[in-house]
C-alpha cells in the first residue's frame, strides 16, 4: 500500500484532517514525513487511527486523558508526582471513613 495523504487518511479513517494535525500533536498518532515534508499515513498510521476510534467508542476515553498518559510514560517525575497525589488521596478517604466510623461508635 502506498502511503496516503493527510486529506485521503481522513477519508480512509473518518477523522478530519485538523484532528490528524491534532493528535499528531498529542503524539498519539505520528506519520511519515515526506522530503517535502509533507504527512505521510501508512498501514501502521491508518490502523492506529481505526484502533483509536474503537477506544474511545468503547471505553469512553478523551483524547486528552490519552494524550496524558503517553506524558506518564514519558515523564518519570510526572508519574511520580501523580502516584504521591494519588496515594495521599487514598488515605485522606480512608482516614474520612475511619473519622466516620468512630463518630458512629461514639454516638
Amino acid at each position: 500500500m502506498d502511503s496516503l495523504n493527510i486529506g485521503q487518511a481522513a477519508a480512509h479513517t473518518g477523522w478530519s484532517p485538523r484532528m490528524l494535525r491534532y493528535l499528531e500533536r498529542a503524539g498519539l498518532v505520528i506519520p511519515a514525513r515526506s522530503a517535502g515534508g509533507y504527512r505521510q499515513y501508512g498501514l501502521l498510521e491508518l490502523n492506529q487511527l481505526r484502533s483509536l476510534a474503537e477506544l474511545r467508542r468503547r471505553f469512553a476515553v478523551g483524547i486528552d486523558d490519552l494524550a496524558f498518559t503517553i506524558r506518564l510514560q514519558q515523564e518519570p517525575a510526572l508519574q511520580a508526582a501523580v502516584q504521591t497525589w494519588l496515594a495521599g488521596a487514598q488515605l485522606s478517604a480512608l482516614d474520612w471513613e475511619q473519622r466516620k466510623h468512630e463518630r458512629l461508635l461514639a454516638a
